[in-house]
């Protein structure tokens, strides 16, 4: 019902009991009843007289005026001292009319925990608006209530399931904690210094130097003698603070020169070279107040008398939130003009173009509630707030990615994925008018935490991830390769260098989801070669690959190479490494290798001999079945005359065997039986040795 219509609402209400009276009399038809029936109906009237003459004591006309001016600390103002006004028996249904009115002025002025208490003494004194249980739902959703919220929204739905206002707040509420849970690397505090005991808002840098931060307050400070019949307290005015060479901020200031008022001005915006504002100022004509955009110009550290910045002929719709893109070519801006989506829009127009080329940004990002404080940071990059998408309660902060195109559908039109920026950005409340400084770090605003619905300026910083990869070059022996050449380059084009220390250590410095190829060089060793792919997960990792080269001139072990008992045939389990064996080969394709087979001890001399020689070129046939050519191939059977001494890998797998010894026939007689067989198994070895790097293909 209409807040002008509410004195007919009275009146409809005493009709209703008189009909009522009438009839059940009719019934009884007795005429002393008649004459009682002619008291009462005077009775109810004087009452109505009484009643309406009562209203216009508080102007409650007024109040519903102000309400649809938008001046809703007015209006609450008068709503409130009606409440208090009525007998909570007598006046019962004008009391949960009266609460409902109230509860609809606080959930305008952000204050969530006031209106929830007033839209519950709505249901306590039985109003039936149809709106009740959608507000009470969207109060309890501020307060971060999202249970309670979800039971009232499901309420609603049942009078209207195709509730988008429900649907939305729903999907809000159930993720919420799901954000609170997950949380972000961003860190948000609230900048006290910029904050005042009232309102402040709407920060913006005035170019890419980030020396000097704008933002909207209506502190004590600020000029004009009247206050807002909005919120209260005095209108915004434009201040500004400045950082020093130590990074340090000074205390807020009110712009010089002609721009502040004693109107509200705010949401200031900054064309690319500084010297152009643009902002919203609300202007009273006669009502109701519309909100424009204008211009103001900068000479030295004084701004101009505001411009009015004609966007369309349209004098009924509002304007606000302006927003320069980075190339200065487009003004972003909110309006609720005809063809939106609904509520309030994010709309842009050409500034280079003197036909003004006016386009909507679309379905995707806006939506039938209100898209608000865009901020264009690059053309793929589009932050903004709204409470038409489900976020944790008022307006979300939300990030736009422009999709990449179909490069074979020229008709194609954009694409955004958009994601709700999450917790601690976002908050029960409302959090909005976000402006970025250096990296991920920047200010933003919101009411969290205020009773009054006052905003403040909080400042947030997404630290860098700390994502490394790190190792250790080593030779086939366990030994520290100092000075070794590490590369690794990235898909991304990246390419880092660097050498590793006299332990052999090295690190780098990684970014999330890129592929990246590793090799490691050193004199005297072959070459060694990584891949690697980071993953995309959101916290600071660190990756270990390490790099065992083999020795250029020195006999190097092939690990697993496995042989059937008293055979030369290659088991499967021994592909493996024979395959990383034949990568070595090509990437190193002027080598000659000798690879050379070992047995251990048992069986006569001679017999060791020949099945090692088999056994060699078992695995020279493999290779070169693999792509690497015979001449740089020699199979070399040495049977049990070679022992192998103890290296320090050796020693770390068999502690029991000192480094330096030499697992001879002689040596292993004096050990028990599990530990001679361990030797036997050391010696049964397949080795490579470089003998040639002048081989030519």
């Amino acid at each position: 019902m209409g807040k002008s219509a509410f004195p007919g609402y009275i009146v409809g209400h005493t009709i209703k009991r008189l009909v009522f009276t009438f009839l059940l009399l009719k019934q009884l038809q007795f005429r002393f009843m008649k004459r009682i029936l002619y008291i009462m109906v005077g009775l109810m009237l004087t009452s109505v007289v009484l009643s309406l003459a009562s209203c216009k004591g508080p102007k409650l006309k007024e109040a519903g005026e102000a309400y649809d001016r938008g001046e809703y600390f007015d209006a609450a103002t008068i709503y409130r001292k009606l409440y208090n006004r009525y007998n909570r028996k007598e006046d019962a249904w004008l009391r949960g009319e009266l609460a409902f009115q109230l509860g609809m002025c606080h959930l305008k002025l952000n204050q969530g925990n006031r209106a929830t208490s007033a839209f519950q003494n709505a249901i306590r004194y039985e109003y039936d608006g149809s709106t009740l249980m959608l507000r009470l739902a969207q109060a309890q959703q501020r307060e971060g209530q999202y249970t309670a919220a979800i039971n009232s929204y499901r309420a609603y739905l049942e009078q209207d399931p195709e509730s988008w206002e429900a649907l939305v707040g729903i999907q809000g509420c159930e993720q919420a904690p799901k954000w609170k849970e997950e949380g972000s690397r961003y860190i948000v505090k609230q900048a006290k210094l910029f904050n005042s005991r009232r309102a402040d808002y709407s920060p913006m840098f005035l170019d890419s130097k980030m020396e000097y931060l704008y933002f909207t307050s209506t502190n004590e400070k600020a000029l004009g003698t009247l206050r807002s019949e909005i919120t209260g307290t005095k209108k915004g005015d434009i201040f500004f603070s400045k950082r020093d060479e130590k990074g340090k901020w000074s205390r807020p200031e009110l712009v010089e020169g002609g721009l502040n008022t004693e109107h509200d001005e705010g949401a200031p915006a900054f064309a690319p070279n500084g010297q152009t504002m643009y902002l919203a100022r609300a202007v009273r004509q006669d009502w109701p107040t519309n909100v424009e955009i204008y211009t103001s110009s900068r000479s030295e550290a004084q701004w101009s008398a505001p411009q009015k910045f004609e966007i369309t002929a349209d004098t009924l719709s509002n304007y606000s939130d302006p927003f320069v893109s980075p190339d200065g070519d487009w003004l972003y801006f909110v309006s609720d003009m005809p063809g939106g989506q609904g509520g309030t829009d994010i709309w842009r127009i050409n500034l280079k173009d003197k036909h003004g080329t006016l386009e909507n940004l679309g379905p995707q990002i806006n939506t039938k509630g209100n898209e608000r404080f865009p901020n264009v940071r690059t053309d793929s990059l589009l932050y903004f707030a709204s409470d038409g998408h489900p976020g944790m309660g008022g307006l979300d902060l939300f990030l736009a990615t422009l999709q990449p195109r179909d490069e074979n559908d020229k008709t194609a039109l954009d694409r955004w994925a958009i994601s709700n920026m999450g917790v601690p950005m976002n908050s029960a409340a409302d959090d909005f008018g976000i402006t970025f400084g250096e990296g991920e770090s920047g200010y933003f605003s919101s009411n969290r935490g205020d009773a009054r619905g006052y905003d403040h300026l909080f400042s947030f910083v997404k630290p860098d991830l700390q994502i490394w990869i790190s190792g250790y070059v080593v030779d086939k022996d366990d030994e520290p390769v100092p000075n070794a050449v590490i590369r690794i380059v990235g898909d991304d084009g990246s390419n880092q260098k660097t050498a590793s220390k006299p332990d052999g250590s090295f690190r780098f410095d990684l970014q999330r989801g890129v592929k990246y190829a590793m090799l490691a060089s050193a004199d005297g060793y072959l070459n060694g070669r990584q891949e690697f792919e980071s993953d995309t997960t959101e916290e600071d990792a660190e990756y270990n690959v390490d790099f065992v080269l083999a020795a250029m001139f020195k006999a190097q072990i092939v690990e697993n190479i496995f042989y059937d008992f008293d055979k030369a045939v290659l088991r499967d389990e021994s592909k493996l490494a024979l395959d990383s064996l034949v990568m070595l080969l090509k990437d190193h394709p002027n080598i000659v290798v000798e690879m050379a087979s070992h047995t251990d001890r048992v069986g006569s001399e001679k017999y060791n001999q020949g099945l090692s020689q088999r056994r060699a070129q078992s695995v020279v046939d493999y290779l070169i079945a693999n792509g690497i050519p015979k001449e740089r191939l020699k199979p070399a059977g040495y049977g049990e005359s070679r022992p192998k001494t103890v290296t320090k890998r050796i020693h770390s797998q068999y502690p029991q065997f000192e480094e330096g010894v030499t697992l001879d026939v002689e040596f292993i007689k004096t050990l028990s039986k599990e530990d001679q067989e361990a030797a036997d198994q050391i010696n049964r070895r397949t080795e490579f040795q470089v003998l040639d790097t002048t081989y030519e293909y």
